[in-house]
């Protein structure tokens, strides 16, 4: 069993900053990617930053420049550092991680339970 906890979130202001946090427990070998996913009303999910355990990092072009994520691998950790936010960027965020646990050849899919974002004035 695999556990995502997500941490931050709320309310805030356009141009105003916030941040995501979530860590991963369990029977964990390594993990492969972590990552936020949103889903706004009546959307479906999608990508917004993934790294991958050699720190790669991979961001939606509509929040380049303005999103920051990293991760520690000690830790099994992911961070959304959100900057300079509009009404656009709200949704209910969701970490995400491509975990290997022991002694599995593949890798599995795991999701947080998710945490709401919203931007407005």
């Amino acid at each position: 069993q695999v556990q995502l906890v997500e941490s931050g979130g709320g309310l805030t202001q356009p141009g105003g900053s916030l941040s995501l946090s979530c860590a991963a427990s369990g029977s964990i070998f390594r993990i492969a990617v972590m990552g936020w996913f949103r889903q706004g009303p009546g959307n479906q999910r999608e990508l917004i930053a993934t790294i991958t355990n050699n720190g790669n990092t991979n961001l939606a072009n509509a929040v380049k420049g303005r999103f920051t994520i990293s991760g520690d691998n000690a830790k099994n950790t992911v961070h959304l550092e959100m900057n300079n936010l509009k009404a656009e960027d709200s949704g209910f965020y969701y970490c995400h991680a491509r975990v290997f646990t022991t002694g599995a050849d593949s890798y599995t899919v795991h999701w947080g339970q998710g945490t709401q974002v919203t931007v407005s004035s």
